[in-house]
């Protein structure tokens, strides 16, 4: 495979992967906080109603969440185009 294809290939899969990962983040910081949180909001985590907790603390923790399991992929991403040092 030439580097150029290697490379459109390389940029095309981190494409995709990126995008999973912020249409996740986006389904529980905007789905979870704004859209579900009356429904959400009749079950209680840690005292408080989760669409709350959701909108306030638990899409944070999606991203950093999310931010390791990037890592992780591109990681595996690198190695398998060759790119890993």
């Amino acid at each position: 495979m030439s580097k150029t294809k290697n490379a459109k290939a390389y940029w095309r899969e981190n494409i995709k992967y990126v995008l999973v990962l912020l249409f996740i983040w986006f389904l529980v910081s905007f789905g979870a906080g704004i859209l579900f949180k009356d429904q959400l909001n009749t079950i209680r985590f840690a005292g408080f109603k989760l669409g709350f907790w959701f909108a306030q603390q638990g899409s944070m923790y999606v991203f950093v969440i999310l931010i390791f399991i990037y890592v992780r992929i591109m990681n595996k991403l690198d190695k398998k185009y060759g790119y890993d040092a």
